[in-house]
């Protein structure tokens, strides 16, 4: 695992994101960006699935809503992986950058499950509160993660 995490901190992308200003920057631009779309799409989608306003169609919601957070669910991932490239051993070592990931998978895991399982349509009531409900809660704690690890040395 050391030399894969010391390779990826010598590949040309890693030095990029660490000697290039204004690349840090726009990447961390883009990051901020994809989380925006991620959120802002997720929330009001998830606020659906637990029964607020529901005279909303919610497949008419979800195919509004899902393609956006996708969109800024790939964004943040593709960013967050540069981000990650400035110093990998550093971030690896922080439990709170940890749990952010397993969070983040927890997430996607979530929206799958309704997803691929009985899909927005056929799921009950109780499914669709219980996963806009998880989804809600982890996207809040992956966004207080990210926050805190500008901020959090260990």
């Amino acid at each position: 695992m050391d030399s894969l995490i010391a390779w990826l901190a010598q590949t040309s992308p890693a030095d990029w994101m660490r000697l290039s200003r204004w690349g840090y920057a726009g990447v961390n631009t883009l990051h901020v960006l994809g989380i925006a779309l991620l959120v802002g799409a997720i929330l009001p989608l998830d606020l659906r699935l637990m029964g607020r306003r529901p005279e909303l169609p919610l497949v008419d919601a979800a195919r509004l809503l899902q393609p956006v957070a996708v969109l800024g669910l790939v964004l943040a991932l593709a960013t967050g992986a540069l981000l990650f490239l400035a110093a990998p051993g550093d971030y690896l070592a922080m439990p709170l950058f940890l749990a952010k990931l397993t969070l983040i998978a927890a997430a996607v895991g979530n929206a799958l499950w309704l997803n691929l399982g009985p899909g927005l349509a056929r799921a009950t009531r109780r499914r669709l509160w219980l996963a806009g409900g998880a989804s809600l809660l982890l996207w809040l704690v992956v966004l207080i993660c990210g926050r805190l690890l500008a901020f959090v040395a260990e």
